[in-house]
């Protein structure tokens, strides 16, 4: 034992510059251990921990064992502080009106959204702030300290922008539970997101009198939304919205079917702002810059040419990322640009992994909740693999460069940018899979051709387009940039219909995607031959959704769905709200296309059997020695009960409606058991039947709203508050 803490303490010491880049992982094991209980889990024991560090590191500065420990300690106590911190800053998740109601709030933002039908106008959704809703029960009470999203009608002409106030009636929506335990949490997103809900208007909103106030962020986004209308005027459709997303970041008005292209090609990081982006602008003005100084011989030789560029390329960096609306991915980017600029301009080496480090640390202090979420897990993901992938492939890709031939740099480009996409998709591919479910092996041939467009076409275009915007001449620019737009969305439209383009993947666990992604840190974070053991946690956590078990039967929050895992087929029936949303989540969890259950007559599918005995509506589900009774209509609300005899033999009843006096002595699931518990998950095993509920499953913590999507009611003020 002595033997082999001598041996990992010598590896330590050998990789001891690379040790401080694990601070954050462990900031990031810190937040996911506050994530992990069912209760709110108290703070003292992160206290404690804070201060216990501290005399570790005192008294153990001199040695690696007390200088590693002290700062394992301290950092997974910040971060689970500060995923506390956060979530107890949030404002409550406030109790809306179930009826239509007339509200008024402050536009914050407003999102262009595609024709629901090809060929019609497109719509808008707002987003409003410091909403009052106008009922006798709200009169009195204090705005609400959440957004809310509403999307206004169609063939609403209202010319309005951000700083101002709107009246609108609308009906509103709490944000929905989980349609299965485990799935994706739309109610933590939005606690953590500051969002109420959302809604859709009834009628036509009105400009509230006298109303608004115009701030630097309002000025700020009427000036990206300017932008994007002056864009549509030369670029209509996809080719302006497309444009607008790289400019200016209004992602909302591309159509679905050149959003669902990009997706099945591998390219939907070019409709998110990122690191690609933002070099590509940084690039192209420190390019600029550079060349424009060393082309004047005073300045060329008294200016130091290369500081005052990367510093103009920085700037340069700062408004795009200001106008693209501060996205997640591109300030991460921000800051290791910063980072290697001071760097440059101070005379020393560039370090992007420890750049990457800070950016890190910064983003998980300052907002922990952005771990759980898709740009922070694919940014991270694919920007770490690049950096330690150049790092092993720098010394092949020079010998390949040989002595800087036309034909040799030709092959160096197209190898660059193959390994480029190779390493990042690799990297991202289980993120994808876990968070999309599904699979893009042709990605590295689209990128290929797609990224060199965008960086050498596309976005140079564009931005000489929104320099010339002030002076009316950006017309010819914006044509020229919807032509390669163009080719962009024919390529991903042709890569998207090749067989086997997008292959579906069923759900992936948390704690599989949790291991891929230390396994990734492992091969990554380290220098030397030992790195290659993260290869096995990412080998197993990429392989998690191929054996992970997925439930038999699932039925939806509302009780209104009921859906059957059989063979390659989702068997799923009944009515519900959300039931388009719901399909489409069970669709993508389970990998399996959606078919409806066949209800009247006597069926059988495997082991799923239907309309037995004259009963309508009722379904068996048999597997092994277990039975399952499955009630995936009824027409009477629950009053007309089963015959006793259809529940002999039964492990357990399931019901759209309310069970009533049905099926006595059998474990019962109907619609008031999930309108408590939420969905609920059945497995049917040789052991026995076993049911999850989504309270199981997501515990009894802040962003969990109460049966029935309940929140915090809006109450008026006390004197004393209004003070």
């Amino acid at each position: 034992m002595k033997g082999a803490l001598t041996r990992l303490q010598t590896l330590l010491l050998t990789e001891r510059h690379r040790l401080p880049l694990w601070l954050p992982v462990f900031i990031a094991l810190g937040v996911l251990t506050y994530f992990q209980p069912l209760t709110e889990p108290a703070v003292w024991w992160a206290l404690g921990g804070c201060l216990l560090a501290i005399p570790l590191l005192i008294m153990g500065w001199h040695r690696l064992e007390g200088r590693a420990s002290g700062c394992v300690l301290l950092c997974l106590s910040l971060g689970f502080l500060a995923a506390w911190s956060e979530n107890h800053r949030a404002p409550p998740m406030p109790e809306l009106p179930r009826r239509a109601v007339m509200l008024t709030g402050h536009v914050q933002a407003v999102d262009m959204l595609p024709a629901r039908v090809e060929g019609a106008p497109g719509g808008r959704r707002v987003t409003l702030s410091h909403v009052r809703f106008e009922t006798w029960l709200d009169e009195g009470m204090a705005p609400l300290k959440r957004t809310l999203r509403i999307r206004l009608r169609d063939d609403d002409s209202l010319v309005f922008g951000p700083g101002n106030d709107l009246r609108i009636r609308a009906l509103l929506e709490a944000p929905p539970f989980p349609v299965m335990p485990g799935a994706r949490d739309l109610q933590r997103e939005a606690w953590f997101g500051r969002e109420a809900g959302t809604g859709r208007a009834l009628g036509a909103a009105t400009l509230v009198e006298d109303g608004g106030k115009v701030t630097a962020t309002t000025t700020l986004e009427r000036l990206r939304e300017t932008i994007a209308a002056r864009i549509a005027v030369v670029l209509p459709g996809s080719d302006g919205a497309i444009a607008s997303t790289l400019l200016v970041g209004l992602s909302g008005g591309i159509a679905p079917k050149d959003r669902e292209a990009f997706s099945v090609s591998g390219l939907s990081h070019l409709l998110a702002v990122a690191g690609l982006h933002l070099g590509i602008v940084m690039g192209l003005v420190v390019t600029t810059v550079r060349y424009g100084l060393a082309s004047i011989e005073w300045t060329a030789l008294r200016w130091p040419c290369k500081e005052i560029a990367v510093i103009c390329g920085l700037l340069g960096g700062m408004v795009y990322v200001l106008m693209t609306g501060m996205h997640l991915p591109a300030l991460r980017s921000l800051i290791m640009a910063c980072l290697v600029v001071l760097a440059l301009v101070t005379g020393r080496n560039a370090a992007s992994m420890r750049g990457l480090a800070v950016a890190a640390t910064v983003l998980l202090l300052t907002g922990p909740a952005v771990i759980l979420g898709v740009p922070f897990q694919m940014s991270f993901a694919a920007v770490m693999a690049l950096i330690a992938g150049y790092e092993v492939l720098r010394v092949p890709l020079r010998r390949l460069h040989g002595e800087g031939t036309v034909s040799r740099r030709f092959l160096v480009h197209v190898t660059t940018l193959a390994l480029t996409s190779l390493l990042a998709g690799t990297a991202t591919l289980p993120v994808s899979m876990a968070h999309f479910g599904e699979i893009q092996p042709f990605f590295v041939v689209a990128n290929l051709l797609a990224v060199p467009m965008t960086a050498l076409w596309v976005m140079p275009a564009g931005l000489l387009a929104v320099l010339l915007m002030p002076v009316h001449l950006e017309r010819w620019a914006l044509d020229v940039m919807g032509w390669g737009v163009d080719g962009i969305i024919w390529l991903a439209d042709m890569v998207a219909h090749w067989p086997a383009a997008r292959i579906a993947v069923p759900m992936t666990p948390g704690w599989g995607l949790a291991l891929f992604l230390f396994g990734l840190c492992w091969l990554c974070l380290w220098s030397r031959t030992w790195r290659l053991l993260g290869i096995a946690p990412m080998l197993v956590g990429f392989l998690t959704p191929f054996f992970h078990s997925l439930p038999d039967v699932v039925i939806t929050p509302d009780g209104g769905l009921i859906a059957v895992r059989e063979g390659d087929q989702l068997l799923m029936s009944g009515q519900s709200r959300d039931a388009w949303f719901e399909r489409r989540a069970l669709e993508q969890a389970f990998a399996r296309p959606v078919v409806s259950l066949p209800l009247h007559g006597e069926t059988a599918s495997g082991d799923l059997t239907c309309g037995e005995d004259g009963a309508a509506g009722v379904c068996v589900l048999t597997r092994g020695k277990h039975s399952v009774l499955l009630r995936v209509e009824d027409t009477t609300d629950g009053q007309t009960i089963l015959p006793p005899e259809i529940c002999q033999g039964m492990d357990l009843f399931v019901a759209v409606s309310p069970a009533r006096s049905s099926c006595r002595g059998v474990p019962t699931i109907d619609r008031f058991a999930v309108w408590r518990e939420g969905a609920v998950a059945v497995w049917m095993t040789d052991s026995g039947v076993r049911t999850l509920s989504d309270r199981q499953w997501s515990g009894d913590r802040l962003w969990v709203m109460r049966p029935g999507r309940h929140g915090v009611p809006n109450l008026p003020l006390a004197k004393e508050d209004e003070r």
